[in-house]
């Protein structure tokens, strides 16, 4: 007869043996169950960055424009004219995984909180999905992100959908908001003045969400996700709406000091962020509950959403709970600032916990990655391929690169009435209303090229996002990143994550551009199968003047190729279908690559059409363009299946009137060249019916 001893409640809570000790050493005593319980949460991989934090130091986030980098909710750029763009991509993967509908609807309450959080209005939403296939877990998480984002009124105008086996036990939800505010008016979370107090206003508090960032988020999925599904989040958009209008309100009136989102780990994570340099106490008996007999510590980390933390100078407490009962929004004065550099928790007047918030922030563990390199594979021959027009069909018919009007239509792309751009080509536009100034918005990633060579894939994250921009008639300003990988104790995939924050950082400093926000999202393993390196990139770009952003070729434009470097197989959507993924992908020259997206910037008024090409190759980009304005083209190139179906270095197609075309030059590094003009019905021998008919199919 055997029995297994009960684990230790610091290891049911996810913390290790040396965790707990340093807890104890930094405590100078034991905790009791209720700090034990913060700490865990906020030395989750989710909240403290573990195994990452180190790494990302290595990015470039200074920078002219930079008003605010990492650090706080979202980062911001000023856009001159005293206005300023605040940005972030954030992950909700495994709540995704375990409940589609409610994890990604979150996902997206999330990311609008965060941008309220620094003091400004959300204009667009983007997403970035990764699926095993179109099949209903999808279509659920499509539906949360649809029913959050339009019913709170924010247009939802680009990212990207991939379907891919890898992610079909670990999809990826990745969401990116942007927002505009004042130069001046740019909020923090942390707490700096004494006597201030906490007003914490939106939804009620349960116990929806107990235990996410822990639970969820910073461990492995496994045959038992379903019974998680008890830690994802329910949102209410309608409230989130309330939530919006009253934040901006508040900011633009003056009345608070700093706001903060109710996130990951509830209260626990905004109050230690807002306690950081001064001090708080919290009453967590006044927090208003939707459940009865809730325990102090599930009220101090619970994640039910829709929840803003504001702190108030004492004369305006009046005017700020006037703004909220005017939105019925359920308010509390739960707390106030102190000097004593201690986050402590009150129940009914007694203390249940305390501790400097410095030890749930600054000195939460910071491990460095074990690294293994992954030796490179022997590139597999493919078999003999079809004819072209054959291989051109099945590739833009297939589930991997067919229209994503099947998404995008469940969205509300014109709420707000700010969109140019609709979601399609290369990034989307947005009016910077009332000039003619515009944002053009871009969330990209790679996946399939960063498990052939990682520091490729992490660069060419940055690199597709800034020519999306580009391509979209924006000088691209800065980035957000959302980092998705395996579990970083595995050394294998340490390395992974090293090589792509590797590639990332010397592909900005070849553009001269910071990531001045983002997230990471790590252990998106299921059963010890982890998903392939997935850095995922949004990319802000500043249009000159909307009224001239390349739109649809015309008859007669001369179409030319611009490049920087030759393309390859290994990595490509050719040699997924129809082989094996294998080989190493091109190395990138990043002086060419930064020169390419410039050459762009530069050509975009004058272009009718331009777009990058990225999966599926040369001739999937042309078949695009084509199905975009609704006419054909007559083209000059070699059958090779490597040009017309190769992937890797940047290449973008222009297309300009002949006049204009004449005065085209290549710049160093980059070559370009005249490959055809528009006209007819066809591409590449395919008619634009035909290609349309399997384009467009419906599910």
């Amino acid at each position: 007869m055997s029995f297994v001893a009960e684990q230790p409640i610091h290891r049911q809570l996810g913390l290790t043996d040396g965790e707990n000790a340093r807890i104890h050493e930094l405590l100078e005593r034991e905790p009791n169950h209720f700090e034990l319980a913060v700490f865990s949460l906020l030395w989750s991989e989710h909240c403290g960055y573990k195994h990452s934090a180190l790494l990302l130091k290595r990015l470039p986030s200074a920078g002219d424009r930079v008003l605010q980098g990492p650090g706080e909710n979202a980062g911001v750029l000023d856009l001159g004219e005293g206005l300023a763009v605040t940005f972030k991509a954030e992950s909700h993967n495994h709540p995704s995984a375990v409940e589609p509908f409610q994890g990604a609807a979150t996902g997206v309450g999330g990311i609008l909180r965060d941008i309220i959080a620094m003091g400004a209005r959300p204009i667009a939403l983007l997403d970035g999905l990764r699926f095993g296939a179109p099949d209903a877990h999808f279509s659920r998480a499509v539906g949360g992100i649809g029913a959050y984002g339009n019913s709170v009124g924010v247009p939802n105008v680009g990212g990207e959908v991939v379907f891919d086996d890898a992610y079909a036990s670990n999809c990826l939800v990745n969401a990116m908001c942007v927002g505009l505010l004042p130069v001046d008016g740019v909020m923090s979370a942390r707490a700096d003045t004494a006597g201030a107090v906490l007003v914490l206003y939106g939804a009620t508090t349960g116990r929806d969400g107990i235990g996410g960032a822990s639970v969820l988020a910073s461990q492995e999925l496994g045959e038992e996700a379903a019974d998680k599904r008890p830690s994802v989040q329910v949102g209410d958009p309608f409230t989130g709406k309330r939530l919006i209008e009253v934040s901006v309100e508040l900011v633009e009136r003056g009345l608070v000091l700093s706001l903060q989102d109710c996130g990951a780990a509830g209260l626990a994570s905004s109050l230690s962020e807002m306690a950081a340099d001064y001090g708080i106490d919290v009453h967590l008996d006044r927090v208003p509950q939707r459940e009865a007999g809730m325990e102090p510590w599930e009220i101090m980390i619970s994640e039910s959403q829709e929840r803003m933390v504001a702190i108030v100078a004492p004369e305006r407490l009046a005017e700020v709970e006037a703004v909220i009962d005017r939105w019925e929004l359920h308010r509390a004065e739960i707390g106030e600032v102190t000097e004593t550099g201690e986050l402590r928790a009150l129940w009914h007047g007694a203390e249940v916990g305390a501790f400097p918030a410095r030890f749930l922030t600054e000195d939460c563990p910071r491990y460095v990655v074990e690294c293994e390199p992954r030796a490179a594979s022997s590139e597999v021959e493919l078999p003999e391929l079809p004819e072209t027009a054959d291989v051109l069909l099945d590739l833009l018919g297939s589930d991997a690169l067919r229209s994503r009007a099947f998404v995008t239509r469940r969205y509300d792309q014109l709420v707000q009435s700010r969109t140019v751009r609709r979601p399609g080509l290369d990034a989307a536009v947005v009016r910077l209303r009332p000039s003619t100034r515009g944002l053009a918005l871009t969330l990209d990633g790679t996946g399939r090229l960063g498990s052939l060579d990682p520091f490729v894939g992490g660069a060419s994250a940055i690199l597709e996002a800034a020519r999306n921009v580009a391509c979209a008639g924006g000088e691209p300003l800065g980035f957000t990143d959302c980092l998705n990988f395996g579990n970083p104790e595995k050394p294998e995939i340490g390395w992974e994550l090293s090589q792509s924050i590797e590639g990332m950082a010397q592909a900005c400093e070849a553009l001269g551009l910071p990531i001045v926000s983002g997230n990471v999202s790590l252990y998106n393993d299921t059963d010890g199968r982890s998903i392939p390196p997935t850095p995922v990139v949004g990319c802000v770009g500043l249009v000159a003047d909307v009224r001239q952003i390349p739109g649809e070729w015309r008859e007669g434009d001369v179409i030319v190729l611009a490049s920087a470097g030759a393309p390859a197989l290994p990595g490509s959507e050719l040699q997924a279908r129809y082989g094996t993924v294998s080989g190493s992908p091109p190395q990138l020259d990043l002086n060419a690559e930064a020169s390419l997206v410039r050459l762009v910037v530069d050509l975009a008024p004058q272009c009718t059409l331009a777009h990058d090409v990225s999966d599926g190759g040369l001739a999937v980009a042309l078949a695009e363009a084509a199905l975009h304005s609704g006419l054909g083209a007559r083209l000059d190139l070699p059958t090779d299946a490597v040009v017309l179906f190769g992937e890797g270095p940047g290449q973008v197609i222009l297309a300009l009137p002949a006049d204009e075309a004449r005065a085209v030059r290549s710049v160093p590094g980059v070559d370009v060249r005249r490959i055809g003009e528009v006209g007819g019905d066809e591409i590449l021998g395919v008619s634009l019916a035909d290609l349309r008919a399997v384009w467009e199919r419906e599910l």
